[in-house]
């Protein structure tokens, strides 16, 4: 088992890696404005060129990795999302700047999905919840802590040397990777098929389940906070709407990432104890909502009300994470990995719309982010809605307690 755990930890710190390479622009969003000379418009478009290339890799990375294992794309993946990040920072040109934030979303593309396709392979099947959203939950641990020591940093030497730093942070993951990392066969390895002619089938499977597909939109509309509040709006709103300096805007938006973190770790617990991932997803989801609408709507200005507000947004947000666990546990192991993956496409793609879209209802209200940002309640209370109307507890055989042996190790490097 230690070369398993030591899979999940390498997977998870790249997914920590690349979840600050993504929300790390809204860390210094004034200033990268300025130094591009973009609009709130413009920067919201600049930075979510990230999700342009990450959501619609996401259906390769799962074809990918069901046919060949995680360990190469891994390597791939992480070389790829360091040197975008140090050639955005390395750069005074736009056009180059956002080449850097597209190759950043390219290598970021095949972090998350990785970290649970071991999880998933190389773990007991009752434990996927809980792992997975321990995984999500050092993601954002590592977001949480790293917001405000970057901010900070920020502040005192500039975003460039900052964002450069991070990319050497990445390099070393990288590093770390090509050393240590083994990872499980893959279930479809052993198949008969060809590599085109596995595509077809698995794209059919998850592709054509009107099931999948309401369960990524359902994952879309309640990870759609955790994009545009804690991944871009949501510094800028508490300083320009609640009166907070950046440093302590950035210390609630770390709580919203602490929050997420316990929540996910929780959610995947409380839906493993009680085998029912929906209720779980529906509670969660409605309560984050009413937390996101305090942060918008309540008169206090005092910021520990808000810090506590933004702590329970992310605590119940973390039911999200489910949404994953629903969608692998319905359909055969072999395909797992590009179930997760096209959930994630799905969630993820609201980036595409929401981050540009807050921002243009910044430009046109005049600068009200309170406005632009009323959203949230709104797709929270449309995800919880959808999930209670049109899904049910369903597991395919593969996915029940003791129904399967952990797969065995790759011994490739």
């Amino acid at each position: 088992m230690a070369a398993a755990w030591t899979a999940l930890a390498i997977t998870t710190a790249f997914f920590v890696f690349e979840f600050i390479a993504r929300v790390e622009p809204s860390l210094a969003a004034h200033a990268i404005g300025r130094f591009y000379e973009l609009k709130p418009g413009a920067f919201g478009t600049l930075s979510s060129l990230f999700f342009w290339i990450y959501a619609p890799m996401q259906i390769v990375v799962g074809l990918l990795l069901d046919r060949y294992g995680a360990r190469r794309f891994v390597l791939l993946g992480s070389f790829c999302c360091a040197l975008g990040v140090t050639a955005f920072a390395a750069t005074s040109l736009v056009g180059l700047g956002a080449a850097g934030r597209v190759m950043t979303g390219f290598g970021a593309s095949f972090a998350f999905v990785a970290a649970l396709y071991v999880a998933n392979h190389w773990f007991a099947p009752e434990r996927f919840a809980l792992l997975s959203g321990g995984v999500n939950g050092a993601g954002m641990i590592g977001t949480a802590i790293g917001a405000p020591l970057l901010s900070g940093a920020i502040a005192g030497h500039g975003w460039q040397d900052v964002f450069l730093a991070t990319g050497a942070a990445g390099f070393a993951i990288f590093v770390v990777a090509l050393l240590f990392l083994r990872t499980v066969s893959s279930p479809a390895q052993s198949a008969t098929t060809g590599p085109l002619e596995h595509v077809g089938p698995s794209l059919r499977i998850v592709a054509g389940n009107p099931r999948i597909w309401l369960i990524g939109i359902v994952g879309l509309l309640a990870y759609m906070p955790v994009n545009v509040y804690g991944g871009l709006w949501g510094a800028t709103h508490l300083t320009t709407e609640r009166g907070m300096t950046s440093v302590e805007a950035a210390i609630g938006i770390s709580l919203l990432f602490w929050g997420l973190a316990a929540g996910s770790v929780a959610s995947g617990y409380i839906a493993d104890k009680l085998g029912n991932r929906r209720l779980v997803f529906l509670i969660g989801t409605l309560a984050a909502g009413l937390a996101y609408g305090g942060v918008l709507y309540l008169p206090t200005e005092g910021v520990l009300a808000i810090d506590a507000l933004l702590f329970a947004a992310g605590f119940f947000n973390g039911a999200q994470m489910l949404s994953f666990t629903m969608a692998k546990e319905g359909e055969r192991n072999a395909v797992a990995g590009t179930v997760i993956a096209f959930v994630n496409m799905i969630g993820i793609a609201g980036a595409l719309i929401f981050q540009p879209l807050v921002g243009y209802l910044a430009d046109i209200s005049g600068g009200d982010y309170r406005f632009a940002l009323s959203s949230i309640p709104v797709c929270m209370a449309l995800s919880a809605f959808l999930m209670f109307a049109g899904l049910r507890e369903h597991r395919h055989p593969d996915h029940l307690p003791g129904a399967r042996a952990p797969m065995p190790v790759d011994g490739s490097r």
